[in-house]
């Protein structure tokens, strides 16, 4: 089973381990301090049981984890660890006490001192295996793209560090006072044998060492915890930043059934709802776009497949030129999206051109040019005034731009501005060049359309006149995409 692979692989068995070794260690020197019944074995009388049972402590450990703990449904694997672990030095602790009482019938004060001293190091130890669980859950979860739904029945951390704090001082104050009753009880039986300054070195040596260890899994519960934590909160901050970048695909990932598996269940409800409200705007934008370019487009001798082949146009030549060294400051994924999005608007100050100008069949006089030519004014004012009601947005600008200069020249003499070379936004030269090719080889009332090649060599000749000639070139690059956009939407299919 997957889940079983990734527990048996990401567990911390070596930290189990660790902590199982360590708890022979400070187990005997514990019962030494602690117990004169214990005191008076030998070395050997000490440890051969304790051993046996911390071996068997481990032996269980490995199987009811494997059956126990693995097996469990992920939102359960952190309680049971911590539940496991708990318990078996419990059982510990009770075997040994039992195992004292039959063979050297110590009274049940010494294995209640064993247990106390079990159970203590048994709450820090399952506290931090439990954590490491944690751990290896978030990133299996992170991993896999598990999604776990928290419940609102959860234990408050707030009530967690209370109940922690607690049981740790009173397991750690009884731990103490067992040891000062043994001691009082040493020297009165020692009485001046041995010198009060010696018999203090070594009381403060028992101190220093029982207090030294039980520091050291207070602060290793601490750090293990501030880890888990910096993990929790560096994924929630991760996911809300991609989100104020606009990125909304990004999912908080829940791993436990708390304060932070409830706030990251929030966290993707509300990033969900944020991205599902804006496709809804793209998505009524997109159709407002279109709706008005063809509005403009109704009024003119100029079809709607003129708009989708203008705006693929843009988009390939964008896509071409993303690299080039004049253009990569500008050209990315999102402004190329922009441009094809905002590129059908660019006609859209025809709308204030009179019938007899616009619908004309056959060429304009001079005053009836002059009076076209103002589209690309009155396109651009429209499109400042959505900007001053709706607040500037990347593609107002984009489209007031290609509305406003798609008909400037290279050299200068376009309008409306006269603007020349680099002063021309880059999405309108785009424009320039789209616009053009597909007015040529489109048939109009008053001409018939050019051919491919016809086209392209009228293009050629504004090579830095009309246009910008590394614009140019990358339509010379690219020109059978051109022809292929021109034959997928023709002017006949108006149904694409």
């Amino acid at each position: 089973m997957a889940v079983a692979e990734m527990s048996n692989r990401e567990s911390s068995e070596g930290r189990v381990a660790v902590h199982y070794l360590t708890t022979l260690i400070f187990i005997s020197i514990y019962g030494v301090q602690v117990c004169p019944f214990i005191e008076g074995l030998t070395p050997l009388q000490l440890a051969t049981p304790l051993i046996l049972i911390v071996g068997f402590q481990y032996l269980l450990h490995r199987i009811l984890s494997k059956r126990w703990v693995v097996n469990a449904p992920l939102e359960q694997q952190v309680k049971r660890t911590f539940q496991l672990e708990l318990s078996l030095f419990l059982l510990s602790g009770i075997i040994l006490t039992i195992s004292n009482g039959f063979v050297y019938d110590f009274p049940i004060a010494s294995g209640l001192k064993m247990i106390l001293g079990f159970v203590t190091l048994g709450l820090f130890i399952a506290i931090d295996v439990a954590l490491a669980r944690e751990r290896s859950l978030a990133i299996y979860i992170e991993k896999e793209g598990v999604r776990l739904r928290p419940n609102d029945k959860y234990f408050p951390l707030v009530g967690k560090f209370a109940l922690l704090a607690g049981i740790t001082i009173v397991f750690i104050i009884g731990i103490f006072f067992l040891m000062v009753v043994k001691d009082l009880d040493w020297l009165s039986r020692v009485g001046d044998d041995i010198p009060i300054a010696t018999a203090q070195l070594s009381i403060m040596k028992e101190f220093a060492f029982i207090g030294g260890v039980l520091l050291l899994y207070v602060m290793n519960v601490i750090f293990s915890y501030a880890h888990n934590l910096n993990l929790f909160i560096n994924n929630q901050n991760r996911v809300l930043v991609r989100a104020t970048d606009g990125d909304l695909s990004g999912v908080v990932t829940i791993s436990s059934n708390d304060e932070f598996g409830v706030m990251a269940h929030h966290t993707n409800v509300m990033i969900k709802t944020l991205l599902n409200r804006t496709q809804e705007l793209q998505r009524t934008q997109d159709v407002t776009i279109m709706s008005l370019a063809s509005l403009a487009e109704t009024r003119d001798n100029e079809t709607g497949a003129h708009i989708r082949r203008t705006q693929r146009y843009v988009k390939v030549l964008a896509e071409q030129l993303r690299h080039h060294p004049r253009f990569n400051h500008e050209l990315n994924d999102k402004s190329i999206e922009l441009l094809y999005k905002s590129a059908p608007l660019h006609d859209i100050g025809k709308v204030g051109i009179p019938d007899r100008i616009l619908l004309k069949p056959g060429k304009l006089d001079a005053e009836e040019f002059t009076i076209m030519k103002t589209h690309a004014e009155l396109g651009g004012e429209a499109l400042k005034v959505a900007e001053n009601e709706l607040g500037s947005t990347s593609f107002l600008e984009y489209a007031r731009e290609i509305a406003t200069t798609h008909h400037e020249k290279w050299n200068g003499k376009g309008y409306p501005k006269g603007l020349k070379g680099d002063e021309i936004p880059i999405s309108g030269r785009l424009m320039a060049v789209a616009d053009v090719y597909d007015a040529l080889i489109t048939k109009r009332v008053y001409k018939e359309a050019f051919s491919h090649q016809d086209a392209m060599a009228i293009l050629k000749e504004g090579k830095g006149e009309h246009f910008d000639p590394d614009v140019l070139d990358a339509l010379l690059a690219i020109e059978q995409q051109f022809v292929n956009i021109a034959n997928e939407f023709t002017d006949a299919d108006e149904s694409e």
